[in-house]
């Protein structure tokens, strides 16, 4: 009996050793496992990531660099402000909305390039603005304040040296120290499909003021609806330099609206917007 109970034992315990064999023979140690395991969730952490920061660029938000002093003081040079693309479409500019657009042709000194690292850090600082996790590169945009909209009778100056809009002279606290509303009078309806912009930095902005053609100067100096990627609504960085950029409720709020029809202008196709 006992012999035959040590005889029937040995298969289980035979089997638990194949067992614990099988069990090591993946080759894999549980600290392997978990290592396998935390780069598999970063690999999904950073793809995801990746992947919304390319929906929220494309129809949501972009960043911009600020490579000039026009809109002084209220964006500086080097500033890298966030920009709302769901403005003009679905929802419309309004007066005394700061908006990034394509360059209409013509408007742009030569290129001011932004600081690169140069070698792999600058291909990774690509990759990086391709995905929407650095700021764009301004280059064939541009960034200035809408004072008019279609139909707007925009003019300078009052008796008083001030822009008015619609017949109103508007009070502008967001102008440079030291700058005039304009040192150059126009007088102008903004076209259909087209706004009147300026810098902050009147005297030291190449805006709607200083654009020369033939035809009509409201038609030659507005900039098309289409060409505006957006409206920039906060600087993000310096870090010094975090603000909201408010509207100009108190400054545009009294303008009544146009009385006279937009005549339809020419809006082609911005060959820089993306």
């Amino acid at each position: 009996m006992s012999r035959s109970h040590d005889t029937g034992g040995r298969p289980s315990q035979a089997g638990n050793a194949g067992g614990a064999i099988a069990a090591g023979g993946s080759g894999r140690s549980p600290f392997l496992h978990g290592t396998l395991v935390f780069v598999r969730e970063i690999v999904i952490v950073v793809a995801l990531a990746v992947v919304l920061s390319l929906v929220a660029k494309t129809w949501l938000v972009q960043t911009f660099w600020i490579p000039s002093a026009s809109m002084m003081n209220t964006l500086v040079r080097d500033d890298r402000v966030l920009v709302s693309k769901l403005t003009p479409t679905p929802f419309d500019l309004r007066r005394g909305d700061v908006v990034v657009f394509a360059d209409p042709g013509g408007w742009l000194d030569p290129r001011v390039e932004p600081p690169t690292q140069g070698g792999f850090g600058e291909r990774v600082n690509e990759a990086l603005t391709w995905a929407g996790l650095l700021p764009e590169d301004e280059g064939d945009h541009l960034v200035k304040r809408v004072v008019g909209l279609p139909g707007d009778h925009v003019r300078c100056c009052s008796a008083d040296g001030r822009i008015t809009v619609n017949g109103t002279a508007i009070d502008e606290p967001y102008i440079h120290p030291g700058d005039t509303p304009s040192d150059l009078e126009f007088d102008v309806t903004v076209p259909a499909g087209r706004v009147w912009v300026l810098g902050d930095h009147r005297s030291d902005s190449r805006d709607s003021r200083f654009q020369e053609g033939d035809g009509d100067p409201g038609m030659v100096g507005s900039v098309p609806i289409n060409h505006v990627v957006g409206r920039a609504f906060a600087v993000v960085w310096p870090l010094d330099r975090l603000t909201w950029l408010g509207e100009q409720q108190y400054t545009f709020g009294t303008v009544p609206q146009p009385t006279a029809t937009p005549t339809p202008g020419s809006t082609p196709t911005p060959t820089g917007a993306p």
